[in-house]
């Protein structure tokens, strides 16, 4: 059975990973204080600790693949039409003659990996909450796709 203390530091352990929202990078430099404090100390805080920690780093993972899909996609669909004579002669950059059907292929997949990114980051909101919730009942809560980096 897990003290209150226990839940509590396993609970905000989850929810320090939502300052990423106020401080860059909070979300794994704040759970990883609390978790590397009480690790040794407490079995159940040990595993949410793991599980918050692992859980940012593959959404970091995740979200630097969609990233890594969509600007290739939009840089190549920009660049495509620009001559590079154009770019030294005048400064500007003028989408002449642009076409969408030429385009489609590489937009969609852009937009679609865009969209995926935001849906991940709303999803991430709710598991956080979901998981503190749980985490604060004294449920070993474990996210789902996340790969376990800590063991």
């Amino acid at each position: 059975m897990e003290s209150s203390t226990e839940k509590n530091i396993a609970t905000f352990t989850h929810l320090s990973t939502l300052t990423q929202y106020f401080i860059p990078f909070g979300n794994y430099i704040f759970p990883i204080v609390l978790w590397s404090t009480k690790k040794g100390e407490s079995e159940f805080v040990d595993h949410h600790g793991k599980q918050a920690i692992n859980f940012q780093l593959s959404l970091l993972l995740y979200s630097l693949v969609l990233l890594m899909i969509a600007i290739p996609c939009f840089l190549i669909t920009v660049f495509k039409n620009i001559p590079l004579n154009t770019l030294h002669e005048n400064h500007n950059f003028i989408l002449s003659d642009f076409n969408f059907s030429d385009n489609a292929g590489f937009l969609t997949v852009g937009i679609v990996s865009l969209l995926l990114f935001l849906i991940l980051k709303v999803v991430e909101f709710f598991y956080i909450i979901y998981a503190s919730m749980q985490t604060s009942n004294g449920i070993a809560y474990k996210y789902p796709l996340t790969i376990p980096f800590l063991k």
